[in-house]
């Protein structure tokens, strides 16, 4: 029996007109999987990759021999593993589907425990592994260990210019095989997305579609090397890299002939990276060799991809500056690339999806989207958003482009005036209208722990599942930060886009770190992370041409992470710096209030080297009305706009 669904995605447009808004996926045609493990791809400087493909089968077992087009998955994570295991980690499809409609979002629409059980069921762990979804349809889906990981014989490079020719050497090998029709799409989370745009920068002949969860368009920018500070978080991924490549399948490698190969590759690199990224972090505090290979190897060619691209992400994700910023960057027409983004973190991509109120599953969205671009099945899916965003502390809402057209720049500057809100913070300040009188504020040197907002981001939204304090209140971090508070809004607003923090300061070392977050104060104090930003005044020199203003304000701020860029920062001398901060998409309502922090440090999203620590001494603010100190932000006014819209259903029964 044949299935077909509809879904209402959006019943209401107001002021839009020409859209329609259903989108369908054809019927399942295929009930059975034929798959083969292991099979060797022989690359151009001998090392063997390795591809696990699974072909839809009819009742009965009997393969479909038919030519048809096949999905392409690039993954460092072990791909047998992670098919292995996608059952167990959604709980199967009918279990995680009945808790996603059973369990009621979390209060306010945050992303809290609740939320990452409701992942279970939105379809993110059919994009991870093989999509049954896509495979049920008339698809050949084609799992591919990255060299040097999983069963794949070589040296991991971490989308070095190696790797990136693998890519390509791949896909022409699918387009051989007498069971692809010479069409071909591009899919993946995380690494695999990434690995996606990167392929699809290049323009692989038959590449028809990429679909993007959570990739990233500078992986050295947003994780590695945010602001010239470190992340935690790479260490552990990369040990996850190590641990899955020394289970491979060995009957695959025996069938490829490659057993030995492997093992003497795995023996030569038996903990890939690990000592190279350790070493910059230790490295004069200081690895702009290592940025500048990644920024110039390891960088998709956004603006050289020229098929349909769908791209996902979440406002607390690990690229959560990326996302909005590929979707702009790709010269395509809207409908032929699409932006969602979600009230998500990394591991909880689809929390909700397929419920009422939310957009359809992702496995459901994937398929639609490869239907209608390899397929040439008109089903509406190219009229979908293009842009749809969930708003932290709102609902669901379409646009034609990220830049939300009613929103103007606003400057809030920072004030020494108490708030009366922030008693529990190092300093309790005030954003005001304009700039307040002179004033120094030393940065406390307290340490905080780790029940934060912090761990929760660079845990992926695991932590999460330890409680509210994990996710829905800041002030236990903010004890160790300067407080700027703003006074209660009279009426909703939309903060939106990206953000930039201008401060005048001072050091007393030859280094300084500022990480900043942003927040919604509810009437009851509790503070709600919405976006942050982080810079070493080292790092402080500005790329005029790849910054962004907006009426001559600056909001987006490209800071150079090359040697050639460093600039000194003199002990006791006052310098000026601009902070970028990540895109977000808030409202923020009537009686709450908009909090800026500022600290010396952010643990464990930033790790400092100890190069750097031992240079960094004493940190001050400098508020002073002729050199203000100021957050450029675009807002608007939340009961003039005119794009609001409810998603319908969105029911995957």
């Amino acid at each position: 029996m044949t299935e077909q669904r509809s879904y209402a995605s959006r019943p209401e447009r107001h002021s839009r007109t020409g859209h329609d808004a259903r989108f369908e996926i054809g019927p399942a045609q295929y009930p059975g999987v034929r798959v083969e493990r292991g099979a060797g791809i022989r690359m151009s400087d001998g090392a063997t990759l390795s591809a696990d493909i699974f072909r839809p089968a009819r009742r009965g077992g009997d393969v479909v021999r038919d030519p048809l087009p096949a999905v392409v998955t690039f993954t460092p994570y072990n791909k047998t593993a992670i098919d292995r295991a996608a059952p167990l980690l959604g709980l199967g499809h009918a279990l995680g589907t009945r808790l996603n409609r059973r369990l009621r979002p979390s209060p306010g629409g945050r992303a809290g425990a609740r939320e990452v059980v409701r992942a279970l069921g939105g379809g993110a762990v059919d994009v991870i592994r093989p999509s049954r979804t896509l495979i049920s349809r008339g698809y050949v889906y084609v799992h591919v260990d990255v060299r040097g990981t999983g069963s794949s014989t070589g040296v991991m490079g971490m989308q070095d210019e190696r790797e990136q020719q693998d890519f390509q050497e791949v896909l022409a090998w699918v387009r051989e095989q007498p069971w692809c029709d010479g069409t071909l799409g591009l899919s993946g989370i995380s690494y695999s997305a990434m690995a996606a745009l990167l392929a699809a920068g290049r323009r692989p002949p038959g590449l028809k579609a990429v679909f993007a969860v959570e990739g990233s368009a500078d992986f050295a920018r947003d994780l590695m090397y945010t602001g010239g500070a470190h992340s935690i978080f790479i260490m552990g991924w990369l040990g996850v890299v190590n641990a899955a490549k020394w289970a491979p399948t060995v009957p695959g490698l025996m069938k490829s002939g490659v057993l030995l190969r492997y093992l003497r590759d795995r023996a030569a690199s038996p903990a890939t990276k690990i000592g190279a990224i350790a070493g910059a972090g230790l490295w004069a505090g200081h690895p702009e060799n290592f940025y500048k290979q990644a920024e110039l190897d390891r960088r998709p060619d956004i603006t050289g991809i020229d098929v349909p691209t769908w791209v996902h992400g979440g406002w607390h994700d690990l690229f959560d500056r990326s996302n909005p910023l590929i979707y702009q960057q790709l010269r395509l027409e809207p409908g032929a690339k699409q932006l969602v983004m979600d009230d998500a973190y990394h591991a909880t991509p689809g929390t909700g999806f397929g419920t009422p109120g939310h957009p359809q599953r992702l496995d459901e969205l994937q398929c639609a989207w490869f239907d209608r671009w390899t397929k040439g099945i008109d089903n509406g899916i190219d009229r979908y958003g293009p842009v749809t965003l969930r708003r932290l502390g709102g609902e669901w809402v379409t646009r034609d482009e990220f830049a939300d057209p009613a929103a103007s720049v606003r400057r809030w500057y920072l004030s020494a005036a108490p708030s009366h809100t922030a008693a529990h913070a190092g300093v309790d300040g005030s954003l005001t209208a304009e700039p307040g009188d002179q004033s120094r504020l030393t940065l406390p040197r307290t340490r905080t722990g780790p029940i934060s907002h912090n761990t929760t981001w660079v845990g992926a939204g695991l932590p999460a599942l330890l409680g509210r304090k994990w996710v829905h209140d800041n002030r236990t971090a903010e004890s160790s930060a300067l407080a700027f508070t703003s006074a209660p809004f009279e009426a909703d607003i939309l903060l939106h886009g990206p953000a930039n923090l201008h401060l005048t300061v001072l050091a007393t070392g030859t280094e300084a770190f500022w990480a900043v977050t942003v927040c919604d104060v509810a009437p009851d104090g509790t503070s709600t992370v919405l976006t942050r930003g982080a810079l070493k005044s080292s790092r402080r020199a500005v790329d005029e041409l790849a910054s962004t203003r907006v009426d001559g304000e600056l909001l987006v701020a490209v800071h150079p992470l090359t040697a050639e860029a460093l600039l000194p920062v003199v002990p006791g001398v006052e310098h000026e710096l601009d902070i970028d901060i990540n895109a977000t998409e808030a409202v923020l309502r009537a009686g709450h209030r908009l909090r800026v922090t500022v600290a010396r440090t952010s643990w464990p999203r930033y790790v400092l080297t100890p190069a750097t620590t031992r240079a960094i001494k004493g940190q001050q603010v400098v508020l002073d009305p002729e050199r203000p100190s100021f957050l450029s932000c675009t807002v608007s006014d939340l009961a003039s706009e005119a794009v609001r819209v409810s998603l319908g259903t969105g029911d995957s029964a």
